[in-house]
Parts: C-alpha cells; sequence; structure tokens
C-alpha cells in the first residue's frame, strides 16, 4: 500500500533527543525496592511522591497488567585451551513460539540463538568446554545468521534442565549502560518479586519497584492483578539509529497468555487498564489487533497470527475492543494449549491509537529509544516537560532507576 505523509514511519527521531548526563543514570538499586521517587503525570499537572503511596493515586477497582517474564541468567563464560574468553549470551531458544518453558524444561541438550563476544576467535565446529564438579557444559557454534549465532549445547548430567544449567553456571545479563558486571545483589534485585516464567533477557524493569507492601495497598483499594508473559529480548536497549522510523526494524518479542487471563481483561474494560512497564503495555494493546486478525479469518493458524511492525497503522478497527478480545478467546479455545503463545513486533510510536490501556507505570528511558517513543505516543509532547522536570529534581534514570506514573485518560477508552 502507499504510505501517507501522515504515516508515523515519516517522523523524524531527532524529536527524541535530550541530554542523559552520566550521573543521573542509577548503577545500583536503592536498598528498599519501593523507596523511588516517583512522578505522577496528568494532563497539565505534575505531582511527586514515594513509589511506596503508588496506590494513593490510582482509582479502586482498576487493573495493573503485569509481565511475570523471569531473567534467566543468560550469560556464560568459556576459556579456551588458548586463556582466549569467549562470551556467548543466550538470546532465545531456535524454536520459541514452542514456548520457553519447554525450552528451559529440555534435558541433554538445546540450540539457541545467541550473541558472542570473541566470535573472531571462535571457528566454526570447534567445541567449546565449562566444568565443574556438578555440570560439565558444551557449546558448538552451528552457523552465523545476520543477527544472531546458532550454537548448540549439550551437557552432562543429561538429567539436568537447561534452566538448572544456566543457573550454575550463567550470570544476569545486566543492561550495557550499567557498564559493571552483575553482582550478588543483582540476582534478586534484577528480578521483580512476582517473576515465574523463565526467557527474558533483561527485567521488565518498572515492576522493580513493587514490594509486598507495595501489593498490600493495592488489595486494600481492590486494586486488581492480571498476569502476562512477554519475554524481554536484549532488542530492547538498541536504539533508533535511523532518522526516520520507516527505516528502523523493531525488534520481535514472544508473548504467552493463558484463555482465563485473556477472560480477565476482557471481563475489566469498563474499569481503568493500567500496564506496569512498557512490555505489558506492548503486549495488551497487541491483543486487541490480534483479535482483529482472528475476526477477519477464522481459521487463521497459530503459525499465522502474529503482529508485524506497522500492522496496526494499517488496519481498519473495525470492531470494538470487546468483541475482538471475544474472537480472541473463540480461537485461544480450540488451541491445544488454551493459550496464545507468538511473537509482536508492534512498534508503539507518535501515532498510535491505544485500544484498551489507559495509564502506564514505568520508568525514564534512553534518548532516541523505542521505549521513550511508547510513553510519546501515550502522552505526546509533554514528555519533554516530564523528562526535563525529573533531570532538574534529581530524579535516577534507567533500569535501576526511579519510576513515573502516566494517568492521561479520564474517560473511557474501550468502546473502539
Amino acid at each position: 500500500m502507499t504510505i501517507p505523509e501522515s504515516f508515523p514511519a515519516q517522523l523524524s527521531m531527532r524529536e527524541f533527543q535530550y541530554l542523559l548526563p552520566e550521573e543521573k543514570i542509577a548503577r545500583y538499586p536503592l536498598a528498599r525496592r519501593d523507596a523511588s521517587k516517583l512522578l505522577v503525570w496528568q494532563p497539565d499537572k505534575i505531582r511527586e511522591t514515594q513509589f511506596a503511596q503508588i496506590a494513593d493515586y490510582l482509582s479502586s477497582k482498576s487493573l495493573l497488567v503485569f509481565n511475570d517474564s523471569k531473567v534467566i541468567a543468560a550469560r556464560l563464560i568459556f576459556s579456551k585451551p588458548t586463556g582466549a574468553e569467549i562470551e556467548i549470551f543466550c538470546l532465545e531458544p531456535m524454536d520459541p513460539v514452542t514456548g520457553f518453558h519447554q525450552a528451559m524444561t529440555e534435558k541433554e541438550k538445546g540450540r539457541w540463538k545467541c550473541l558472542i563476544g570473541g566470535a573472531s576467535k571462535w571457528k566454526k565446529g570447534t567445541i567449546l568446554e565449562r566444568k565443574t564438579a556438578q555440570l560439565v557444559l558444551h557449546a558448538q557454534f552451528i552457523e552465523k545468521k545476520t543477527d544472531y549465532f546458532v550454537v548448540e549445547f549439550t551437557w552432562l548430567p543429561a538429567s539436568l534442565p537447561f534452566a538448572e544449567v544456566l543457573h550454575l553456571l550463567g550470570s544476569i545479563p545486566l543492561p550495557p549502560y550499567l557498564k559493571r558486571h552483575a553482582e550478588a545483589t543483582d540476582e534478586e534485585r534484577y528480578q521483580t518479586i512476582y517473576a515465574t516464567e523463565e526467557g527474558s533477557v533483561a527485567a521488565p524493569t518498572a515492576g522493580l519497584h513493587f514490594s509486598t507492601g507495595v501489593f498490600q495497598s493495592l488489595k486494600q483499594k481492590q486494586i486488581d492483578q492480571l498476569h502476562i508473559t512477554l519475554h524481554v529480548g536484549a532488542g530492547t536497549f538498541m536504539p533508533v539509529k535511523s532518522e526516520f522510523l520507516r527505516d528502523h526494524i523493531m525488534h520481535e518479542e514472544f508473548i504467552e497468555i493463558r484463555a482465563d487471563r485473556l477472560e480477565q481483561l476482557s471481563d475489566k474494560l469498563q474499569d481503568p487498564v493500567l500496564a506496569v512497564g512498557t512490555t505489558s503495555l506492548r503486549t495488551v494493546e497487541s491483543l486487541y489487533w490480534l483479535g482483529l486478525k482472528v475476526a477477519a479469518d477464522k481459521q487463521i493458524t497459530a503459525a499465522e497470527l502474529t503482529l508485524n511492525q506497522w500492522d496496526a497503522y494499517r488496519m481498519e478497527d473495525l470492531i470494538t475492543v470487546k468483541d475482538s478480545l471475544q474472537c480472541l478467546l473463540e480461537w485461544v479455545g480450540k488451541q491445544p494449549e488454551k493459550k496464545i503463545m507468538t511473537r509482536t513486533q508492534l512498534f508503539i510510536v507518535p501515532g498510535y491509537r491505544f485500544k484498551i490501556i489507559r495509564g502506564l507505570i514505568t520508568n525514564f528511558h534512553q534518548p532516541q529509544s523505542t521505549l521513550l517513543l511508547l510513553v510519546a505516543a501515550l502522552i505526546g509532547a509533554a514528555w519533554k516537560e516530564v523528562y526535563q522536570f525529573a533531570l532538574e529534581k534529581d530524579y535516577r534514570f534507567l533500569s535501576y532507576g526511579d519510576g513515573c506514573l502516566f494517568l492521561p485518560y479520564e474517560g473511557n477508552l474501550h468502546s473502539k
């Protein structure tokens, strides 16, 4: 199709730049999860509080959507006989649509898409070995693709699941901008307290602020929770390097949602639905467009039901959110696993039409990042005022930094 001049792909990334001094980046978490500052934004209003008080700013009976993905110890270090180090960063299993859970429970061997540090020192077919008293792990370089390497892992004892192999030999992959190696405290703190589904290589960082005390305050106010899964990929750290959005290839991420949780979301559409983090937002918004595809083709297969980065801008929203989710529920009910397992490449940028989400809890993001584009899509040009305010008030930025609560919508959003 011909792309109109107003299509968001024409936007220039120059509009999404700001100066982020190094000293504003939080290198370590605070002693208490909920001790971070919280900036609360509504149209024409900015307030400051502590994250521990977030329930005070949320409507009772709201639905908070959490990403329950768990960060895996995806970074493995091998040494060659020469002493040279090879660093392998496990991105995702070769066939992630069968479910990350299956890949993490595999025994004896498995193939993964990986990034490799020191790849020039590792010849194709060469087998590396890492040995401890408990475990022997071999890694074989199978082939190089455009954006990743294929690595086959084999291990003994073969009875161990791959999740245990990573736990014993791997380390948590911290964001590159922290400029440090993972330490013992990161094993706990670079993980939400509700993480259950292993598969992410980066934390859904908005959730890092939530403590037992915060959850108690949400319960007292009758604020419901919905847990969905999006496994965060390394692409979340990649800045948009092209001048125009049309030239950026948005990274794909794997989502997994059970039928009962889709039903819970559908039942709560008359109440405010807020995303805890950009990954939760991206997942929930993807559901509407996936339901639209099912409505157009009831026989669509699981392999065909995916979302490309510009689909939401080219599709006509001909049905309500309720009807779209109902179509998706009916489709999921026919699947053997009774869940949706697919990939989303949804690229949320200014010009995007929000269908379900009415608010967002998030951190402060890097300049010219896809996450900053998402914030700009939600609150418009006000993002510049918010970020300038945060810089002047000495907020802490990025993964271990402070939080924001964006409340842009007062009325009901969900009729269409």
